[in-house]
């Protein structure tokens, strides 16, 4: 008897076609696809009908007070420097980490805008959503 071995071919993939649909997909999902980053602050602005203050203040809040200069004071503590960064410090430190508190913004009628908006984005960068602005109510002014 006389056995003959059979030689076998070596059976391969070749994944050079499907690597190349791979990085084709890959470059039209990155292609296709649209970054978008989305700043908003939402407002809770107070409603008065009637001009009455809000008398209600047993709430924990955070006050930030500006003054016409653009110096600001977080719950009486004023800050040397009205920086982004030293604003989000004090934020945090005054917060205590709940970003749930409402921050009550108090300017001064002629603060620059340029204040009042720093103050706005260093509570949104930090995470605070509840923002309300305060103002006063108008008086008749006598002639």
């Amino acid at each position: 008897m006389n056995f003959r071995r059979t030689h076998r071919e070596e059976v391969s993939v070749n994944l050079t076609p499907l690597i190349d649909v791979v990085f084709l997909l890959l470059i039209f999902f990155m292609v296709s696809t649209t970054f978008t980053r989305e700043t908003q602050l939402k407002l809770d602005l107070p409603e008065s009908a009637s001009g009455d203050p809000v008398e209600n203040r047993t709430l924990e809040q955070i006050e930030v007070l500006i003054s016409a200069a653009g110096e600001v004071m977080i719950n009486g503590k004023a800050l040397i420097n009205p920086g982004l960064d030293t604003l989000q410090t004090a934020l945090q430190r005054e917060s205590g980490g709940d970003k749930a508190l409402p921050v009550v913004i108090t300017a001064d009628a002629k603060t620059p805008h340029q204040s009042v908006i720093t103050v706005m984005d260093a509570a949104g960068q930090q995470g605070f959503s509840r923002l309300r602005l305060t103002t006063n109510a108008l008086e008749a002014q006598g002639q």
